[in-house]
């Protein structure tokens, strides 16, 4: 099989970034589709969400899977496809210090890091909220251009401000919207007036970045009857949804990975006060309480399946999110709130093992002394290892091969068999004695491989 015919031109900015994430085991924040292998199930799912999401309605999604079993991965990639069909997306990863509820800041932190990495297809890295801003301004002004008002004349002004208005005023009545709106509002008299100090202060009110009224009073010159902190930040998230789809956006979608890390909080009282916040997102996005926003949350089965501990031990949220029991019956379901990831099969693996493969070679600009039975035989020796069938995740095999690519692509004597020869020596006393179905005895063909 001739790699090349499957290789996909990549820009050398998104290659160096991509090769350098996979090499060390993190999941790349740009060019995910290139090396996306399989899923295709659990991504047509999400999407179908986002067609739902762009017309007003909501959804909940948790991504279930072991450490290195690609909920991360499909996160970005959903992500990215969402940034490309029109959508604003927000994603923060959980810790000891960002949590959904919590005190001290950390709700607020969360918050603070979804602001950060929002993004949208002029700003796919993230840091998007202030350009979504000034270019729904940019957009009322070309408008109002349009209908016949020179920017010089009297009543462009009164136009302008009445479609301003017009957008903002639907969020007057919700939580928080009063406030939002007014600052909104501010911000559009501060770039009339050309004045950037005060812009500053309205984006940082924006950012969840005062930490009490009287300073957001002071810097803001305004009257606000609050600030956004730990108890209203999702509240912020609802409003924020609403608004960019109201601007044109197909609407808001929020990743939330590693929530394992709320399963590891130790004070039963503050990790039922998450959880209850997660069951109060639920609703809220089941109920129609909201409107274009699709949250989507990632973490591990003990997360989700601990009766101790995880979210099974909160009794409401067990009842919406345990599978039904005619569920066990080898048919799958992607309409459930919880998509579980299962394994790659032994194909798509290889395929996925031949992909990178191809991308190291553009990246680094040679040829490598690696044929398609090199390839086969690494994932077989993967598989080999015991209980490797269920518990080997694409993270590890992945880190692994490119290891062995490294030390192909610095060391032109060298050879796949040698690099390999300890390790075959090693993993074939432990093969003699296992079934003979095992991945160990198995023989791929490159012609299986499907990109």
């Amino acid at each position: 099989m001739d790699r090349a015919v499957n290789a996909q031109k990549v820009p050398k900015r998104i290659l160096s970034s991509l090769i350098a994430s996979v090499s060390a085991g993190v999941v790349p924040r740009l060019g995910a589709p290139y090396i996306a292998i399989g899923r295709n199930d659990e991504i047509d799912a999400l999407l179908s969400d986002l067609k739902g999401v762009s017309e007003g309605m909501a959804s909940m999604r948790f991504i279930i899977g072991k450490y290195g079993s690609g909920k991360s991965f499909l996160m970005q990639l959903v992500r990215g496809y969402a940034i490309e069909r029109g959508f604003v997306c927000a994603d923060a990863d959980l810790s000891p210090e960002r949590r959904i509820c919590g005190s001290k800041g950390a709700g607020l932190a969360t918050y603070r890091e979804l602001i950060r990495n929002m993004s949208s297809k002029s700003a796919p890295t993230g840091g998007a909220m202030s350009q979504i801003v000034a270019k729904w301004l940019s957009d009322i002004k070309m408008r109002v251009a349009e209908a016949g008002f020179s920017p010089e004349s009297d009543g462009f002004d009164a136009e302008f401000e009445k479609e301003v208005f017009s957008t903002i005023r639907k969020m007057e009545d919700r939580v928080g919207g009063f406030d939002f709106a007014r600052v909104l509002t501010e911000y559009y008299k501060a770039e009339l007036a050309d004045n950037d100090e005060k812009k500053s202060a309205l984006i940082r009110w924006l950012r969840g970045e005062y930490s009490n009224k009287s300073e957001a009073r002071e810097q803001t010159g305004l009257k606000l009857s609050g600030i956004i902190d730990d108890e209203s930040w999702y509240d912020y998230i609802k409003l924020w949804a609403s608004f960019v789809r109201e601007i044109g956006y197909g609407g808001l979608v929020v990743f939330i990975d590693e929530c394992v890390n709320l399963y590891k909080i130790p004070n039963r009282v503050s990790r039922e006060n998450n959880y209850e916040k997660i069951l109060s997102m639920f609703n809220d996005t089941l109920q129609g309480k909201a409107e274009g926003l699709a949250i989507i949350l990632g973490g591990t089965p003990q997360f989700l399946e601990d009766t101790r501990r995880g979210l099974f031990s909160y009794e409401a949220l067990k009842s919406r999110l345990s599978d039904s029991r005619f569920s066990d019956l080898g048919y799958r379901n992607m309409l459930n709130p919880v998509i579980r990831l299962r394994r790659l099969s032994d194909n798509e693996l290889l395929a996925l093992i031949a992909r990178v493969t191809v991308l190291f070679e553009e990246y680094h600009d040679k040829k490598l002394k690696l044929t398609d039975t090199n390839m086969a035989d690494f994932l077989s020796l993967c598989l080999a290892r015991a209980g490797a069938d269920e518990m080997i995740t694409p993270r590890e095999i992945i880190r692994d091969y490119i290891t062995v690519l490294n030390i192909l692509i610095q060391n032109d004597d060298a050879r796949f068999e040698d690099i390999v020869k300890s390790i075959v020596k090693e993993s074939t006393a432990v093969c003699e004695n296992m079934p003979v179905q095992t991945a160990a005895k198995r023989e791929y063909s490159p012609e299986d491989i499907e990109f």
